[in-house]
């Protein structure tokens, strides 16, 4: 019950902040060079997002980080972060997410299609110069977004490597 009333607190705190992010929005011409993904668990068990996205843009060293459900049996990991590590004013509590946020990348990619507070306040908190993601979850999050399946992951990394060259970010 109350992390049902944490998520609604969340939610509405969420849409403050978006409401007041797309009126200071500056986004930058950098081109790209570190990449960020923020994406679920259950995508990183069925697909390999970091590889594809590395090859397909031909970049190094991207950084992903993984939401799953706080469980008393899982280990501590840091590529995830839990629904335990955000506080009720909205801040992320684990340090080593924190610090992954706070990362200017060139690039954040939002590899998930379903609406979901923690990784949409991730996407909003993180310090990205530009951020991807499917045209499914919240737009004023994005500067792009695609349209594709979740499975399709070389469709949606292609689609995204020509719009990038398109805005010459490549």
């Amino acid at each position: 019950m109350l992390q049902g009333f944490k998520e609604t607190i969340l939610k509405k705190k969420l849409e403050k902040l978006l409401s007041q992010n797309t009126d200071d929005k500056i986004i930058s011409s950098k081109k790209i060079h570190s990449v960020g993904i923020l994406t679920s668990e259950d995508i990183t068990l069925k697909i390999d997002v970091q590889e594809e996205i590395e090859t397909t843009l031909g970049i190094r060293n991207s950084k992903i980080y993984s939401f799953r459900k706080f469980s008393k049996i899982d280990d501590f990991s840091y590529k995830h972060f839990t629904d335990k590590e955000m506080s009720w004013n909205g801040k992320f509590t684990q340090t080593n997410f924190q610090s992954f946020l706070e990362q200017p990348f060139d690039l954040l990619i939002g590899y998930f299609n379903t609406n979901n507070i923690f990784l949409e306040s991730a996407v909003l908190q993180s310090k990205a110069r530009f951020k991807v993601g499917f045209a499914a979850t919240n737009a004023a999050l994005y500067e792009i977004e695609i349209s594709e399946n979740i499975e399709s992951v070389k469709e949606f990394t292609s689609e995204l490597k020509k719009y990038l060259q398109i805005i010459k970010k490549l």
